[in-house]
């Protein structure tokens, strides 16, 4: 397994680096956990999602809002892990990480449907919203070819991380439960949701303590580089809700 030695003389100064990739491990899995723990109280499937979001809109715009941002982050969080694992297994490390990452680009895809079906149920009403949503699932688009990726991806991830001794076998196990989280558009959540997020927290967030660790203190221009970004993404939602707000 690696220590945080082996973690220094890796190639994790490059692209995302060892700040956003180190916290983008921490931070995506917990963010998923309380999406689904936010939301655990209603029933699986769509039409109670949306049934739960006509009576509850900020406790479930806040627990999808949260789910989208998770998949967000674990873009830069495995590209870390990625460049872990082509250090000894190549293949496995681009071909594990080309589909999970695709697979992120399909449920940002999904997540932008439950958004537009939230905003039905704002504008109408429950049951033409929960209609779209019916019809939807028949209609073809091209995220449909990629959802093997977001299941399959996974597995391939995690058998690279254990040949490649990133992960011992628990880890690497936990890792591939995510091959269980149920893909689609207004997912609740179910045991399945909870056993693969579990099994995230039990992989990722340490390796992100290792990547945090593995380095010197951030310099100062590194701290103010953050800051901006994040002035930035709050101005940038503070703007956004004045100008949705109705006249």
């Amino acid at each position: 397994m690696f220590n945080e030695r082996s973690i220094s003389q890796s190639s994790i100064e490059s692209f995302p680096g060892r700040w956003l990739g180190g916290l983008s491990l921490i931070i995506a899995p917990v963010f998923l956990v309380i999406s689904a723990l936010l939301r655990i109280q209603f029933n699986f499937f769509f039409p109670d999602q949306l049934a739960a979001y006509d009576t509850h809109p900020t406790l479930m715009l806040t627990s999808y809002s949260l789910f989208l941002s998770g998949m967000i982050l674990l873009f830069p969080a495995i590209l870390i892990l990625v460049q872990l694992i082509s250090k000894k297994m190549p293949r496995l490390g681009l071909w594990g990480g080309l589909l999970v990452i695709v697979g992120l680009f399909a449920r940002a895809f999904h997540s932008g449907v439950d958004h537009f079906a939230f905003q039905i149920v704002e504008s109408e009403n429950v049951e033409i919203a929960a209609n779209f949503v019916g019809e939807f699932y028949g209609m073809f688009n091209v995220v449909n070819i990629l959802n093997f990726s977001i299941l399959f991806g996974w597995i391939v991830l995690a058998i690279g991380a254990y040949l490649s001794k990133v992960f011992g076998w628990f880890r690497s196990l936990a890792l591939g439960m995510m091959f269980v989280l149920a893909l689609g558009v207004l997912k609740g959540t179910n045991m399945t949701t909870i056993i693969s997020l579990t099994g995230l927290c039990i992989a990722l967030p340490p390796l992100g303590v290792q990547v945090l660790k593995s380095g010197s203190k951030p310099q100062l221009k590194t701290v103010l580089f953050y800051v901006i970004i994040i002035v930035l993404v709050l101005s940038s939602w503070l703007f956004m809700s004045e100008m949705e707000r109705p006249n």
